[in-house]
């Protein structure tokens, strides 16, 4: 549920410049407390107590209450509260005006799409189309409408439609981009856009390599989260140290992400116990990458088929070998069986 949360938000932070701007709190005056006193719920972690403020503030503002809509719409989908989100989403298309117009109505399909692959329910991506259609219709050279609107058809199993948008988003970036290179394989493969992906992500290793998720299509990835500082992390090292060993040499890529934030000792670490594999620093829970995979356990490990859809998730030491052993065999079958260039 996290990480499909984590992907909306991810990507509403990418709209316009008018969604960019900042948000103002309430003016009336119950309505401002209401808001304070979520803030300062959600400082010791009461959530559910804070979106409650939140909705409370928004309802004593009559329902013009943009920062509290943010918040709804935020803490709503990440608790599963679709309905508080949805109502926020849809104020603020209600209340927007000039190039506000074509991001309210994309925020709220990202709701509906986010909502429609947590329920898995084709009346959420008719929805979730039809308001990428109005942020269209109001702002057509919209790259992240466009993508998103490709995602809510391709769903619909609206396959050539679906084609069509990706093909029109890779048109609008540029050949780095990393959404740009996820549009291609659902170009490609339709049926990965309905797949539980894993997001696309760039890292420059340790060695000075830069890896990107989409360019190890073809082979198994496990992400690995980790820190020195971890102590199930040190004693789950063998392990992967066995798993490295196993599958060296076949389609299996290894990727660590230490949450370290002291970097020499981060080195020194991985060059004391010979981790010879793939490794990157991410720098804490709030780093990009963790913060991508809602990360906030570790170890932590991801596994990733050679098509880049998610396959498994553990949380601490769990022997995976099983599941590996069957991912690899098929992405050598795939390997074998794929025409020169692919």
């Amino acid at each position: 549920m996290r990480y499909l949360v984590i992907v909306l938000l991810l990507a509403c932070s990418a709209a316009p410049q008018a969604a960019q701007e900042k948000a103002e709190g309430p003016l009336d005056p119950k309505a401002a407390k209401s808001y304070e006193e979520g803030l300062k719920a959600l400082k010791i972690h009461r959530t559910d107590e804070a979106l409650e403020k939140f909705k409370k503030a928004d309802k004593q503002e009559g329902g013009h209450c943009r920062a509290c809509q943010k918040m709804m719409i935020k803490y709503g989908a990440e608790l599963g509260e679709w309905k508080t989100a949805e109502l926020a989403g849809e104020e603020m298309v209600a209340q927007a005006q000039g190039d506000e117009v074509a991001v309210t109505h994309y925020q709220l399909g990202m709701v509906l799409l986010t909502e429609g692959l947590s329920k898995h329910k084709d009346e959420l991506f008719q929805r979730a189309h039809e308001e990428m259609t109005k942020a269209l219709a109001a702002h057509v050279n919209f790259p992240n409408a466009i993508f998103s609107d490709g995602r809510a058809l391709a769903h619909l199993k609206q396959d050539e439609a679906a084609k069509a948008q990706f093909e029109r988003f890779v048109k609008m970036r540029p050949e780095d981009d990393l959404d740009r290179q996820r549009a291609l394989r659902y170009i490609s493969q339709p049926e990965l856009a309905r797949a539980r992906m894993a997001p696309p992500f760039a890292v420059t290793t340790l060695n000075g390599e830069r890896v990107a998720l989409d360019d190890l299509k073809g082979k198994v990835v496990l992400l690995d989260f980790w820190a020195t500082w971890c102590g199930p992390c040190r004693e789950a090292l063998p392990h992967m140290q066995k798993i490295a060993r196993t599958f060296q040499g076949q389609p299996l890529v290894v990727l660590s992400v230490s949450l370290d934030n002291d970097e020499q000792k981060w080195k020194d670490f991985i060059q004391k116990n010979g981790m010879d594999w793939m490794h990157y620093r991410d720098g804490g829970f709030t780093g990009p990458i963790s913060r991508m995979f809602a990360v906030n356990a570790i170890p932590h490990t991801f596994t990733i088929d050679a098509d880049g859809v998610l396959q498994d998730e553990q949380i601490g030491d769990a022997s995976i070998e099983g599941k590996l052993k069957k991912l690899v065999a098929r992405a050598k079958e795939v390997q074998a069986t794929a025409k020169p260039g692919q």
